[in-house]
């Protein structure tokens, strides 16, 4: 028989089976798993800042769809994992070790792209919005299920009908609210961001009790052979999320110095990055309309080459303002 007491609650038998065990293998691999899908992004960013493949490819398309699931990943598993750790008594000391860590190594990724990158430097990234989340979070923590998933699509939705220009000073940039997008490697504002946080989180308080149940049935069977590698990645996350981008860095300028980048063709590489500006910028007008058309009208006023050669300011130059202008008015229009 056992002596477990009757009065034992789901959560209690959650937090005692993480105690004994100290740390979930599979969650542990989930999150290595993420690791290496954000280390396969990086390594592409990392060529494409390097020349090796086609200026905007990893912000457009679908690899810039794969940078928002891998951002996505890592906030589910942290709201998941909060409540593992604070289920079900909060455990202050716990929570501020860990929230100190994440918020200083965010602040060290904030220090160095000001210094390697400094016009889109990581002012609020993963490690910003995962410090951030976790502190809204304790808010949910004793709440049902139900309320987290609520609160999870208004801070989805909060961005397509919240939008103002009282957020378009640097100060607020960080809630996600602002009418422009402030230019950065990483930005992952608070919002929309949250919601995958407390989609984990919901889950967690919703499924985790049965998932336990699961694991003690099966505790017998012995685990994949894939999770244990990805699990030591998951259990060192933070390091290896700090050190992997430099490695890459160091790698691919490396490989630079014997086999150097072919020179990108301007016209191309103009056409990329007007349309993940223009995407990014959630225009209503077709980008590709909109980018062709700019470039054939800078080419035939003869203005095309001078813009490369950074003699034009594209802030105060009227004749790029009647371009542009032009431009959007035929990309509305359809011709």
């Amino acid at each position: 028989m056992s002596h477990q007491s009757a009065t034992t609650t789901p959560e209690t038998q959650v937090r005692a089976e993480v105690t004994r065990t100290n740390r979930i293998a599979l969650l542990d691999a989930l999150r290595g798993l993420a690791l290496v899908a954000m280390a396969l992004y990086h390594f592409v960013w990392d060529l494409e800042f390097f020349g090796y493949v086609a200026a905007g490819t990893a912000g457009t398309g679908g690899w810039r769809m794969f940078a928002r699931l891998i951002a996505g990943s890592f906030l589910f598993l942290a709201g998941y994992s909060l409540v593992l750790g604070q289920l079900p008594n909060l455990r202050p000391r716990a929570f501020a070790m860990r929230f100190a860590k994440i918020a200083g190594a965010a602040a060290l990724i904030s220090i160095g792209t000001w210094f390697a990158f400094p016009q889109s430097f990581i002012f609020f990234g993963i490690l910003h919005a995962i410090a951030a989340a976790s502190l809204v979070g304790l808010l949910f923590l004793k709440l049902p299920a139900a309320v987290s998933f609520l609160a999870a699509a208004a801070a989805f939705a909060a961005p397509f009908h919240l939008r103002s220009s009282v957020f378009d000073v640097p100060a607020l940039w960080w809630v996600g609210l602002s009418e422009t997008i402030p230019r950065s490697n990483d930005y992952v504002p608070l919002l929309p961001w949250l919601a995958p946080f407390l989609i984990g989180l919901g889950t967690a308080k919703l499924l985790h009790p049965a998932f336990s149940a699961w694991r003690s049935r099966s505790a017998g069977t012995g685990e994949a052979p894939w999770i244990a590698p990805l699990a030591f990645g998951g259990r060192h996350s933070l390091l290896v999320y700090l050190i992997h981008q430099p490695l890459l860095i160091a790698a691919v300028y490396l490989f630079s110095l014997a086999v150097p980048a072919p020179t990108p063709d301007p016209a191309q590489a103009y056409r990329l990055n007007c349309e993940r500006a223009c995407s990014n910028g959630n225009s209503a007008i077709s980008c590709s309309a909109f980018c062709g058309c700019t470039l054939d009208r800078l080419r035939e006023q003869n203005l095309f080459d001078d813009l490369n050669l950074g003699k034009i300011d594209v802030n105060t130059d009227e004749r790029i303002a009647r371009i542009a202008g032009q431009c959007t008015m035929d990309a509305q229009s359809g011709d």
